[in-house]
């Protein structure tokens, strides 16, 4: 048993034993209520999920097991040269609630290298599909191909016990987070250079080696992938990715056909697609203005007439957050440090400014700050990753992390299939009368 699973075992043992316990005193303490506006509005904020690894407060913004942005920032090790965490120790944190040490990291490093082989049939597959399919699409279709590949598929079959669920999970989860850099750095090169692939760098870490087959090798560039996969990791889970993971790993189903449904959620324009509609309206608003570095004047004018036009400023607002996305300001806090000249970014920083008192001017809009996507385009389009429709396929690589961790803590504590109870319009008419 590697020195992770080992650990993590542990932790799962003695949680199992609390939930039991908590479940038979107070299982049937009332939580929450459901409102029927929460019934028609998409079951908004009604609490109905355990999740392990991260909480997010509408005040604060996300927390990855207590530990804010800022702290992961100053807690989770670092590559020598640069100040930015590496995924791997977030990844550790989430797995085992303990900050890694920086031999940990490095271990888990080496353990991904090792299981990062990609089945060919997946290359072929990803080569068989058309020049113009979205790279999401291409990075669901690959995930799926390795099913095959699967450990908790192979020993259900043998007939697993059910105290191994988690054993298998951990297994796959390990297997795929390591073959997703090389997956989506293939779809990458496949789609827009040609097929013209690069060998990983087996000296490198996981995110430093996803950006070198991207075929960035700027060591800023770099070093923003290492913050990018660890801030978008994980958002609680409610959203819309993460709760898809969970409800279809609650069938059963292994981790790569659980994940590959969460990417197709992803992908959607109100979740993870939306990184690539905020670039798109900023390069909008340049072709339009005629300039790369536009007046706030400029930028004010052209939001007002966006909105009178009946259209929502893309990367501005959230669900649950009622101030500035911690991970914005992270974003913005590395550029300030690495590139505050960048004419793109300015752009960014202006609408930061511009925008949320015009939409407080509304008065109708609750969170009027910008979100993670309001500020990630215009770094990746700085170190010359313009092409957006790949995004969110980053976007993906860093979920994956948070999404399977709670997978695998789901299957340690056996939770159910899950099954909402449906109701219909005659008994809403029922329930008003």
């Amino acid at each position: 048993m590697d020195r992770l699973k080992k650990i993590f075992k542990e932790k799962s043992d003695e949680l199992k034993v609390e939930v039991k316990s908590l479940l038979k005193e107070h299982g049937g303490k009332k939580v929450d209520e459901v409102t029927l506006r929460q019934v028609f509005g998409g079951m908004r904020g009604v609490k109905s999920m355990v999740w392990t690894a991260s909480n997010l407060d509408a005040e604060e913004g996300i927390r990855f097991r207590g530990y804010n942005i800022p702290q992961l920032r100053e807690k989770l090790p670092t590559r020598s040269n640069d100040n930015e965490p590496l995924p791997e120790g977030l990844f550790w944190l989430m797995l085992t609630g303990e900050l890694p040490e920086a031999d940990d990291v490095r271990w888990l490093s080496d353990e991904w290298e090792r299981r990062g082989a990609v089945p060919q049939h997946t290359y072929d597959l990803l080569d068989s599909l058309p020049d113009n399919t979205h790279p999401m699409a291409q990075l669901s279709a690959a995930i799926v191909s390795m099913e095959s590949e699967s450990v908790f598929s192979a020993r259900y079959a043998e007939g697993m016990s059910k105290h191994d669920y988690w054993d298998a999970t951990y297994e796959d989860t390990m297997n795929l987070v390591a073959k997703l850099p090389r997956v989506a750095a293939y779809i990458y090169r496949k789609s827009f250079y040609g097929n013209d692939q690069i060998n990983p760098d087996n000296r490198l870490d996981w995110a430093g080696n996803f950006a070198h087959q991207l075929g960035y090798d700027d060591p800023k560039f770099r070093s923003l992938m290492r913050l990018y996969l660890t801030i978008h990791a994980d958002h609680e889970g409610g959203n819309a990715s993460a709760h898809t993971t969970h409800l279809v790993g609650s069938t059963l189903s292994s981790a790569y056909l659980a994940l590959a449904s969460g990417m197709n959620s992803l992908a959607g324009p109100l979740h993870g697609l939306a990184n690539q509609e905020v670039i798109k309206f900023i390069f909008e608003m340049l072709e339009e203005l005629c300039t790369d570095d536009p007046s706030k004047e400029q930028i004010a004018a052209f939001v007002q007439k966006k909105l009178d036009s009946g259209k929502v400023i893309p990367g501005y607002g959230h669900a649950v957050l009622r101030q500035p996305d911690p991970r914005f300001m992270t974003q913005k806090g590395f550029a300030e440090r690495n590139i505050p000249d960048s004419k793109i970014v300015n752009v960014v920083w202006n609408l930061f400014e511009v925008v949320p008192p015009i939409l407080e001017g509304l008065g109708k809009v609750k969170n009027p700050w910008p979100n993670v996507d309001a500020h990630s385009g215009a770094l990746l389009v700085h170190f010359g990753l313009k092409e957006y429709t790949y995004y969110t396929v980053l976007f993906g690589v860093s979920r994956a992390l948070g999404v399977l961790v709670s997978l695998c803590w789901s299957r340690v504590l056996g939770f159910p299939l899950e099954r909402p109870k449906s109701v219909t319009m005659d008994w809403v008419r029922e329930v008003i009368k």
